[in-house]
């Protein structure tokens, strides 16, 4: 296995290997593993395997996770099928850029991705390093933040086009999640700045070190809640896949954010993914 870095912040192709080895080779697994850890994510080409290799691999990484609205695939159970359909073009809404499942109490350790079908331009995916997003924070910021916590939840994302009733069921079901802004990678011990669209505000900024009077949390806690999302959007930190029919990329969800462009045509574009659930973010 050859590894080739792509951008000096993020992101390495795989050259060489085949998933379906990995998934039943523990050294060449490892191999893997440590590369993920250090790039983040990685990207492989003509990778034109089945389904159920698909899942052995990513099931190496951990249990695989359902979706709650994403259905998985008949054949396949933990792999979900993200399909775009050119005859239904109320279907065409993508995403903004976000840590899979942070709404959920233990979001996504990370996620295994193949490209089944893709427009022959276009629908290229663009994840950032989140570990350099802090690092590359002013000293007063990162003080300021440190001990806070963030609700997360989907219900002005995706939940909001549902009608009410099945809203509020999934609300029930998926409580809005509280986690750390600077949180801490499981494995390696990097901070981490871990707010994304999902965010919706501070839960503990409304204190006498940050509100002169009562009104001015509400500014003020937004104002830097913005800035710090935005950090996902500085192109040091990011790397761009353009997708064929074979690719997969494999990322650590704990140290990314992710944003899949909506910029093509309407055409299919179909995409399998296995998630692996993740634990609870400190």
């Amino acid at each position: 296995m050859k590894i080739e870095q792509l951008t000096c912040s993020i992101g390495a192709e795989l050259l060489d290997v085949s998933l379906r080895d990995a998934a039943y080779d523990e050294a060449l697994f490892d191999l893997v593993y440590q590369a993920l850890l250090k790039h983040r994510v990685l990207f492989l080409r003509e990778q034109h395997i089945s389904r159920s290799a698909h899942v052995a691999f990513a099931a190496r990484l951990g249990k695989l996770e359902d979706h709650p609205m994403v259905p998985s695939h008949p054949d396949a159970p933990g792999l979900v099928q993200i399909y775009k359909d050119p005859d239904s073009p109320g279907d065409r809404y993508e995403n903004a850029w976000h840590s899979d499942g942070s709404w959920r109490e233990m979001p996504s350790l990370g996620c295994v991705l193949r490209c089944v079908e893709c427009p022959p331009v276009g629908g290229d995916t663009i994840w950032a390093n989140m570990v350099m997003a802090y690092e590359k924070l002013p000293p007063d910021v990162k003080a300021q933040i440190d001990e806070l916590w963030a609700s997360h939840s989907f219900q002005s994302s995706f939940a909001a086009a549902m009608p009410r009733e099945k809203r509020l069921a999934m609300k029930a079901a998926y409580p809005d999640a509280e986690h750390p802004v600077v949180r801490s990678h499981p494995e390696t011990r990097e901070k981490i700045l871990y707010v994304n669209s999902f965010t919706t505000h501070f839960v503990n900024f409304h204190n006498k070190k940050n509100v002169r009077c009562g009104q001015d949390y509400n500014q003020a806690g937004f104002d830097l809640l913005q800035y710090l999302i935005a950090q996902s959007s500085i192109p040091e930190y990011q790397v761009r896949w353009r997708w064929k029919p074979g690719s997969i990329a494999i990322w650590d969800n704990r140290s990314t954010q992710h944003y899949a462009v909506m910029d093509y045509p309407p055409c299919h574009r179909k995409m399998e993914r296995a998630g692996i659930v993740g634990d609870k973010p400190f």
